[in-house]
């Protein structure tokens, strides 16, 4: 294995444990800086800094980092980058499914089942965007269900990985948010190793069939009916 990904692997087995309370503060913070620039986020970008100023270290400086590159840049100049960073680059998505299933078949289902994951802790997921973007999961874990969100980004540890090893090589300021992220989850396992490597290697799957026959989203009866949504 290389030098520079066996580092990389090594430094993501520290496991910090944080109180809910601060884990919702990163996942909340996170959910916002690795969403698209707008005026309304730079405005919000004080607040952010204030409230993750008071985490430990391995949260609050990479956030900081990712913090003044925003505030120090110009919006347009935000705004090319981050579309050049996410949008661009396979290695990049912020879909967490996408690592595990590319763009095949069985992608849909486990779209359904964040959508279930969401209705289950009564709440709607707007039909318009893809439920599995890592921002609508942290924004769900941060203000609704912090259980419910962590066992979705368990589900797919491997692929919040490999976005934090894609974006460090890339030398992206986004790294910093995502490592945040991956500071809160568990230490990979053997097998959660393995899987990175083998994405490193290979790549999602290719199999190229489209996803919209496989969004239907049967209303499983999980609890009262809601009238909150997400994004």
């Amino acid at each position: 294995m290389a030098r520079w990904l066996r580092t990389e692997l090594q430094r993501a087995s520290r496991n910090h444990v944080l109180p809910e309370a601060q884990r919702r503060t990163v996942w909340g913070a996170c959910s916002v800086l690795l969403d698209y620039p707008t005026a309304e986020l730079i405005g919000d970008l004080e607040l952010i800094s204030a409230e993750t100023a008071a985490l430990p270290p391995a949260y609050a400086e990479p956030l900081g980092r990712l913090v003044g590159h925003l505030r120090d840049t110009e919006l347009r100049a935000l705004q090319e980058e981050y579309v050049a960073t996410f949008d661009h680059t396979r290695r990049c998505a912020l879909f967490l499914t996408y690592f595990s299933y590319g763009d095949t078949r069985r992608r849909g289902l486990a779209l359904v089942q964040f959508k279930q994951a969401y209705r289950k802790a009564g709440v709607e997921f707007d039909a318009d965007e893809l439920p599995d973007h890592l921002c609508a999961v942290l924004q769900f874990g941060a203000t609704i269900d912090v259980a419910g969100a962590w066992r979705l980004l368990l589900d797919h540890r491997a692929g919040v990985e490999m976005l934090r090893l894609a974006l460090t090589e890339a030398g992206s300021p986004w790294a910093g948010a995502v490592t945040a992220v991956c500071e809160t989850l568990p230490e990979l396992k053997g097998d959660e190793a393995e899987a990175v490597r083998r994405l490193i290697e290979q790549g999602p799957p290719a199999e190229e069939v489209g996803l919209e026959p496989y969004l239907i989203d049967p209303q499983i009866p999980v609890g009262p009916p809601t009238s909150g949504a997400l994004r």
